[in-house]
């Protein structure tokens, strides 16, 4: 993903959340952020806040959430990951509702979820 967007243009965000972003922006290892939040003993609804302060900003810039699913089923048994899970999951039901576009990306083959009318040919972008 990093090779085809022109980082000159982007300000690449990875492993934080950034406080504000007034340019076109990617956000990557977001859940590692959200790990060291939930470690630091920040509380879900400020996490969340942070995530709707910038993610609201989407009208001034582009941005791009690169996320991780980590859900797939598996329970942890450390109560920091358990939790970590949980949080992520419903900060990323606030991000999906609140994209224009969804894309899942599963073993390089691009899903689209929302948004579909954008790119309807996205794989043939490879």
């Amino acid at each position: 993903m990093k090779q085809q967007v022109k980082l000159d243009e982007w300000s690449w965000y990875e492993g934080i959340c950034p406080e504000s972003i007034s340019e076109p922006a990617v956000i990557a290892g977001f859940e590692n952020w959200v790990k060291l939040q939930l470690q630091n003993e920040i509380s879900e609804e400020e996490i969340l806040q942070q995530v709707k302060k910038v993610s609201q900003q989407a009208g001034s810039s582009e941005q791009i959430w690169i996320l991780t699913d980590m859900n797939r089923g598996i329970v942890p048994i450390d109560p920091v990951e358990r939790e970590l899970r949980d949080v992520i999951g419903r900060i990323y039901q606030y991000l999906f509702a609140e994209a224009q576009q969804i894309t899942r990306i599963w073993y390089g083959i691009p899903q689209i979820i929302k948004g579909a009318d954008h790119c309807e040919n996205l794989y043939k972008n490879r």
